[in-house]
């Protein structure tokens, strides 16, 4: 099957009991169970739940893997991933990533004893330059955030492989839809549903998919000792997300595509970072691996943080917000907010200047957001 039908249907039968075609939220913390030791597949919710198990098995299909985990958020999901290591291992992680993948691994993991190295991303033989004896894990974001910038998965898979390191990639920006990092070689997808998956910013979630049986069980050993897991409500929600995440990401393309082009040519925008412009540095790479270019686009505006907040006060239809990923249009401060906790000078090092302004475009007509953003722009 394509993967419109998938979506809606892989892991979403009619239920057993009444027909119904949606998965029953199945909003209970216990089953009875017949005897000790036997019961019908779910002991306590924790462990297992009938809702979460569908979306499980959709986004596993999704993504072109066996086994999908949900968690409570896209940082449990990345949690998860980062204990499978133990003290002393070592990872190496692409240089341009989400603060708060970046506050785990400095303020948590390294306090447990896991030592990290950050590559450059636009330069793939930097990845194998940082590998060590101890390496036991490649981190990637693909396209990054915020830069927008692409890495070769093919690319870095082979490196990984060859030394028998793992290979994660955080899939959130591409969603399933435009990209499937298994497919080229990745051991472990991770996303945060939160974001394009659920659509519709009303839920918290996240979600690791893999192949191989043995992470598959190391990561629900984890996933269950550990506890960090979304409730069957928002699982449903999650669910109901997959339905139209097709037609929705193809709506965010265009309008992103459109606006970046928009971008490109104003006076006032200093640079733009959108994988789709043919100017782009890795605009080749990523019309090899990608189906599409995704709805979020970055830009450097002129004139500094002055500008900048006088921008976001003259805005009517983007909301300045975290997050993205959902139907309508957010804007967003990276040095404020999103990389927040990274320090300054590493922050700088990375190109989030103060001028830097990330946006997630909705699936509003185009022609509305444009204006809204000319509008701004000329009051900035």
């Amino acid at each position: 099957m394509r993967f419109e039908t998938r979506a809606i249907h892989d892991g979403q039968e009619p239920d057993v009991l009444t027909g119904a075609v949606i998965v029953p939220v199945y909003q209970t913390s216990t089953y009875q169970q017949e005897a000790i030791g036997k019961h019908k597949g779910y002991e306590y919710s924790r462990t297992g739940n009938p809702t979460r198990s569908a979306l499980e098995k959709a986004l596993a299909s999704l993504e072109e893997g066996k086994y999908g985990l949900a968690f409570a958020s896209g940082v449990a999901a990345t949690t998860a991933v980062f204990s499978l290591l133990k003290t002393g291992d070592h990872i190496v992680a692409g240089d341009d990533m989400y603060g708060g993948t970046y506050r785990l691994l400095e303020r948590v993991f390294k306090k447990w004893g896991l030592d990290v190295s950050y590559a450059d991303v636009d330069d793939s033989d930097s990845f194998e330059k940082a590998i060590s004896k101890k390496t036991k894990l490649i981190w990637l974001e693909t396209p990054t955030n915020p830069l927008l910038k692409i890495i070769d998965i093919a690319a870095i898979s082979r490196v990984a492989h060859e030394k028998s390191i793992l290979l994660a990639v955080d899939n959130t920006f591409a969603s399933p839809y435009f990209q499937r990092p298994l497919l080229l070689g990745a051991d472990i997808v991770v996303h945060s549903t939160t974001k394009y998956i659920a659509g519709h910013s009303d839920i918290v979630g996240g979600a690791v998919i893999v192949k191989n049986e043995k992470l598959y069980h190391d990561l629900k050993f984890y996933q269950n000792a550990a506890g960090a897991v979304p409730g069957p409500w928002d699982c449903w929600l999650v669910l109901r997300g997959l339905k139209t995440l097709a037609v929705r990401m193809k709506a965010h393309e265009e309008n992103a595509r459109y606006l970046a082009e928009y971008f490109s040519k104003h006076p006032k925008i200093k640079s733009v970072y959108y994988p789709g412009l043919n100017s782009g540095k890795n605009y080749a790479i990523a019309r090899k691996q990608m189906q599409g270019f995704g709805g979020m686009l970055s830009f450097e505006l002129k004139g500094g943080r002055a500008a900048v907040e006088k921008l976001f006060a003259n805005l009517k239809l983007f909301f300045l917000a975290e997050s993205l990923g959902g139907v309508e249009s957010l804007i967003s401060y990276p040095a404020g907010m999103t990389h927040a906790s990274m320090p300054t000078e590493e922050r700088l090092k990375r190109g989030i200047t103060d001028s830097f302004i990330r946006v997630s475009v909705g699936i509003e007509n185009k022609i509305d957001l444009k204006n809204d953003l000319a509008a701004a722009l000329a009051a900035a």
